[in-house]
């Protein structure tokens, strides 16, 4: 019998057979290029076959460079067309029947619901990963209490379902959603710390900078975010707030072009656009925030925390959880931009030593907590236990 090693330094000694395949199922191959390789890579490693299905984009070819096989499906993220949403079963359904892996990975709210149907009718065991819970469960309209009696068919298929944080284990053991003996949690998608370090830069100026990252939705808490620092420009017009991240069109909680240019018109923030190179820009910054409504686990807060930035955030699940009060960060309450303004105040009145003092407490946090070996260890248990 051949085994393989655990790689990328990761400290744990778990082993599994080789020559399986392993199927990782999402609404984005961006999605598994940005916060799934060293996963992937570790799955590989070990002797699994990697196959992705997800909608084509420009990422597949670096996930077919990394030896990982694509095949694409069409997923309406944003649709609520019950005859797309069938289709969309069939689909996988016939994906799983001619590809036959030995395990699905679901990440992401169709892969989970239509995916795991599709899995049960195929008869291949799933581990399933609820990363977030978004507008699903930020409001209670018909969609949203569909989209609950779906998420309790299709989560009685997977084998293991993975939660980011425990309020939102609790929530669905809570409504019955899904059998608690079937649920564990993860440190959020995990961290590669040795990528994420914290970079010296020396800034062209001394005026404070502080960056929101994540799609430009009001559920992110973009709207309070703006609103905070047009009343913190009074008092400091030199500090500056900067945007970064992708407009989600189609979404209902989503920021228009228009109202991005206005605000910038205003003089409030400056937009960055996007980025494939997150981590130059959190370099570059001297606080994260990110004042979300709500969380799976944000990769966002980890990233910053882990290149030692200091942090303001909302507390909320998948939030909170990355940020001890006063201690590499500040915490505020959400949809609240007096309170925001008090938290952002907070940060700005520090010394720059002390800024620096609580973003190393942030590094040491995400190295003992969320590191990515610690996900790939829970992944790789569960994957031998199947």
């Amino acid at each position: 019998m051949l085994f393989y090693p655990i790689p990328i330094g990761c400290n744990f000694n778990v082993r599994i057979f080789i020559l399986k395949t392993i199927a990782i199922v999402i609404n984005t191959n961006w999605n598994i290029f940005n916060f799934r390789v060293s996963l992937l890579k570790s799955l590989q490693a070990q002797g699994y076959k990697i196959i992705a299905i997800a909608p084509h984009d420009k990422y597949v070819p670096k996930l077919e460079a990394l030896g990982i096989e694509c095949h694409p499906i069409v997923i309406h993220n944003k649709g609520v067309n019950p005859f797309q949403d069938l289709k969309l079963i069939f689909d996988f359904y016939r994906l799983y029947k001619m590809i036959k892996p030995e395990v699905l990975l679901h990440y992401t709210i169709k892969p989970n619901i239509y995916g795991g149907i599709a899995a049960w009718l195929v008869g291949i065991p799933v581990i399933s990963n609820i990363s977030g819970l978004g507008t699903v469960f930020l409001n209670n309209k018909l969609s949203s209490r569909i989209a609950r009696l779906l998420y309790k068919v299709a989560l009685k298929s997977p084998k293991t379902v993975f939660f980011q944080n425990k309020d939102d284990r609790a929530l669905f053991i809570q409504l019955k959603l899904v059998a608690k003996e079937k649920t564990a949690l993860l440190p959020g998608s995990g961290i590669n710390t040795q990528e994420f370090l914290p970079i010296a830069v020396n800034k062209s100026n001394t005026d404070l900078q502080f960056l929101f990252i994540g799609r430009l939705l009001k559920d992110k808490g973009l709207v309070e975010y703006v609103e905070a620092a047009r009343l913190l420009k009074i008092e400091y017009p030199q500090v500056q707030f900067l945007v970064l991240g992708a407009f989600y069109y189609g979404n209902p909680t989503a920021i228009s072009v228009q109202t991005m240019t206005e605000w910038e018109q205003q003089g409030l923030v400056t937009y960055l656009g996007v980025s494939d190179h997150v981590a130059s820009i959190i370099a570059s910054v001297d606080c994260v925030v990110l004042p979300s409504y709500r969380e799976g686990l944000s990769r966002v807060l980890l990233e910053a925390a882990s290149m030692a930035k200091p942090i303001v955030t909302t507390d909320v699940p998948g939030c909170r959880d990355v940020v001890d009060e006063g201690v590499n960060g500040f915490l505020c309450q959400p949809k609240n931009v007096e309170d925001l303004v008090r938290a952002i105040k907070k940060m700005i009145h520090l010394e720059p030593e002390e800024r620096e003092k609580i973003g190393k407490k942030g590094r040491e946090k995400v190295v003992a907590e969320f590191d990515d070996c610690l996900v790939i260890e829970k992944y790789i248990n569960k994957i031998n236990g199947l």
